[in-house]
């Protein structure tokens, strides 16, 4: 029997939607290896990142009113000159795989997670190059080992990811585990056969990946070996700097009196206000008048006001902002200051790296213990991982480096272009023949 034929290869478009940052790219079929970003010109200016950001707004009188979105860099742009009247969300991909979240109203309408991905996803599209257009209906999609939240549910956050992209338009999907694309795009330059651990730091997970590559005259060819993901990452790195430097500024550790008695400040506010996807919920009625009793009721009112501020103009991004800057000045320099001012509110606070260092180290060990798992699911020693390869923003935090280097030795240890690695490696996988050998269906799973 003669073999069966490959199946002819259509253009493919690899994304790697992350909690911060977006990232889409193609293949060439023609040239094995050759990859191209998805760029997003803006004036003077071309993006290969977009914003994982959403602004939602409403235009014309009330008889006709247009509901209005935008996505990336210019949802942040509208947001940032028309703040009043916004809803600016957030690493919102981390409500994807959460059975909690079925919803969110914005101007009056519900937009369930789909929904919200849906219009991102179509935001993306129109600023693509036109050159690009139009899309290709086939897309390799990245996604977590580890999903974020508490108690995710992988088969929800797969159905809403389908769901999504549907309603985009893309008429065939395929889901790839983040570090496994990221392994796929460094294993280009291989030589000799080696065994890799992949660490891919996002905003919302830290996922890892052993793959053993053996190289041959035909190529380089991969094995999975073994899979790990926690749901701690840069996002979590933000949220400790913020809680122990812009809080306590915003009355967490502060008094309020009830009948007769002092009693601290409810922190579960504090929780919520760390977490950038959960800001724009706490602007609800409730929560804003809960606020204004406890300041009403505070022994030092000031912290609350400024919080209760900071929630009803949308200040959330520019805060996100300032955090996010000086957890990049660190990565740089032992010390840095955290700076943030609106109006009468002035937060100028030195952080030092040692400090920070403290606050993650519990973040740390349990980055450091999924890491360890996947090598001990995939039966090595240390000595047996012959590179190690970190990709994404979180990797340049000396600490999180320094856990891979005391293991593995500085020589194991390299980065490659943080933003760009996985969306690159999806492109290349999706211009395989075998596809369905690096894709993941949690329905399949589950029948399994």
């Amino acid at each position: 029997m003669a073999p069966r034929p490959a199946p002819a290869r259509r253009p493919t478009l690899g994304l790697d939607f992350g909690t911060t940052n977006s990232v889409g790219a193609f293949a060439d079929l023609d040239r094995p290896g050759e990859v191209r970003p998805l760029v997003f010109p803006d004036g003077a200016e071309t993006h290969s990142v977009f914003r994982s950001a959403l602004d939602f707004w409403v235009e014309g009188g009330r008889a006709a009113q247009t509901r209005r979105v935008e996505a990336g860099p210019w949802a942040i742009a509208h947001f940032l000159e028309s703040p009043e009247g916004s809803r600016f969300l957030q690493s919102f991909k981390t409500f994807a795989a959460s059975p909690s979240f079925r919803s969110t109203s914005i101007h009056g309408a519900a937009f369930r997670f789909e929904d919200l991905l849906s219009a991102f996803l179509g935001r993306l599209a129109a600023h693509a190059d036109p050159a690009a257009h139009p899309l290709p209906a086939r897309i390799v999609v990245g996604r977590p080992v580890t999903w974020a939240g508490a108690g995710p549910d992988p088969a929800l956050a797969e159905a809403r990811y389908d769901a999504a992209f549907r309603a985009a338009g893309f008429d065939e999907i395929h889901y790839v585990h983040e570090p496994v694309a990221a392994a796929f795009w460094f294993a280009r330059g291989l030589k000799k056969d080696a065994t890799v651990l992949v660490a891919d730091f996002g905003g919302g997970t830290s996922d890892f990946s052993i793959v053993r590559f053996t190289v041959d005259a035909r190529g380089v060819h991969a094995h999975p070996l073994a899979q790990t993901g926690v749901g701690v990452a840069g996002d979590t790195f933000d949220q400790r700097i913020l809680d122990r430097v812009v809080a306590p500024r915003l009355g967490k550790g502060g008094r309020y009196e009830s009948f007769g008695k002092w009693l601290d400040i409810p922190v579960h506010y504090y929780a919520d206000f760390a977490r950038w996807n959960r800001l724009a919920i706490m602007k609800t009625g409730e929560t804003m008048r809960e606020l204004e009793r406890l300041a009403a009721a505070a022994e030092d009112p000031t912290g609350l006001e400024r919080l209760i501020e900071i929630i009803e103009e949308d200040l959330g991004w520019p805060l996100y902002r300032a955090v996010s800057e000086t957890k990049t000045a660190l990565s740089r320099a032992d010390a840095a200051r955290l700076v943030f001012r609106h109006r009468d509110i002035v937060i100028d606070e030195p952080v030092a790296r040692a400090d920070f260092e403290s606050w993650i180290a519990q973040d740390l060990e349990r980055i450091r213990v999924a890491f360890e798992e996947a090598v001990a699911r995939a039966g090595l020693a240390d000595h047996e991982i012959d590179r190690v390869f970190l990709t994404g923003g979180t990797s340049f935090v000396p600490a999180v480096r320094r856990l891979f280097e005391d293991r593995f030795g500085a020589a194991r240890v390299e980065t490659g272009d943080q933003l760009l690695s996985i969306a690159y490696g999806l492109a290349l996988i999706g211009a395989e023949d075998d596809v369905e050998r690096w894709t993941v269906r949690e329905s399949v799973a589950a029948a399994s």
